[in-house]
């Protein structure tokens, strides 16, 4: 019995488990209901990303050529929704941890290669009116554009530049500014910030400012909390209300920007690779960042297919602003004036 165990063995150090069974797994094989619990998405999803990354998947490389689209995809849903390599999740669809952990790369950078092409804000007259609509239908607070916040993404400690990562708790962390529209669709999402930058910073910083100041609707803007300064194009609240029409604005705006925040619960509920709850993001910054902005991708792509954004429970630990709410004083006379105006027009 020696002799064939030994050569069974090799025949695994060769090939991999992965080799032996890459085509035992097929999608039509399977329920609805396994697929949404193991992977985190329904087939109609699931074949849909085996479209659109089919192609990029495909492209031979000496490690992962074997290893077809839907199954590198079904392995970096599987890491995504449920932050872990489990030997089960890879028994399942016949690889090993190591090919996980190359799928996983793969299809980040599929995803990350087409971030563009789903987040994005709105360039027509036509949406940018529909978006603004929107938004007032929330709370009656007109002209917004979209709400702007931060939230910290726990990543293990990097090989260099240790300190610029470790945030206010004395957690290493990505500080991730995005922007979202009334559906929680998101329209801006820079993921690379170190956690030790608060979050007035990373908006000075961001390519979100250019935009806004060089390009993005002089008729309109984003609404913001109080760890930002308040800008032209970026209303935050008042700090200290004193007239009615001063705390109906700070009413309005309270009630529109909380879409962001529920925006975030949902986005860590859904991917659970970012909450915390398996540990940190085992990556350097640049990778956690990528498998951010993929997460991200694909929370937009699953709000095209009708996933409710809202649907999942809230849960994790997936790190929020960092910030203890220092009150940002504005110094900008024009953005003063154009808050004072709005106040006067829509509040009074």
């Amino acid at each position: 019995m020696a002799v064939p165990i030994a050569v069974l063995d090799c025949d695994l150090l060769l090939y991999g488990r992965g080799h032996r069974t890459l085509d035992r797994f097929k999608l039509e094989d399977v329920t609805d209901e396994y697929l949404v619990s193991t992977y985190g998405f329904p087939r109609q999803f699931i074949c849909y990303l085996v479209d659109l990354l089919g192609a990029t998947l495909s492209r031979p490389t000496q490690r992962s050529r074997a290893i077809s689209p839907e199954t590198q995809i079904l392995a970096a849903l599987g890491f995504y929704t449920s932050g872990s390599f489990q030997t089960r999740m890879g028994d399942a669809i016949g690889i090993s941890q190591a090919s996980m952990s190359r799928c996983v790369a793969n299809v980040t950078e599929a995803l990350v290669e087409r971030a563009s092409q789903f987040i994005h804000f709105p360039k027509d007259e036509a949406a940018v009116q529909s978006l603004k609509d929107d938004f007032y239908g929330l709370a009656g607070m007109p002209g917004v554009l979209g709400v702007v916040d931060c939230t910290h993404v726990a990543i293990k400690a990097p090989n260099a530049e240790d300190l610029s990562y470790v945030n206010r708790k004395g957690l290493h962390s990505l500080n991730c500014l995005m922007v979202c529209d009334s559906r929680g669709v998101l329209l801006s999402a820079e993921t690379h910030w170190p956690g030790s930058l608060p979050d007035c910073t990373v908006l000075e910083q961001a390519a979100l400012t250019s935009q806004f100041e060089t390009e993005l609707h002089k008729d309109g803007w984003l609404l913001g909390d109080s760890s930002f300064l308040l800008r032209t194009w970026l209303m935050t609240p008042l700090h200290i209300p004193e007239t009615p029409a001063e705390y109906r604005y700070n009413m309005a705006h309270s009630a529109t920007h909380n879409v962001i925040e529920r925006t975030f619960r949902t986005i860590r509920s859904r991917f659970r690779c970012l909450d915390g709850s398996k540990g940190t993001l085992q990556y350097s910054p640049e990778k956690s960042s990528h498998i951010i902005l993929a997460c991200c991708v694909l929370h937009n792509i699953s709000l095209q297919h009708g996933l409710d954004v809202w649907s999942a429970p809230a849960s994790g630990h997936m790190e929020q602003s960092e910030e203890e709410y220092e009150q940002m004083e504005s110094v900008d006379s024009e953005a003063c004036r154009v808050r004072q105006e709005l106040l006067l027009t829509h509040f009074s």
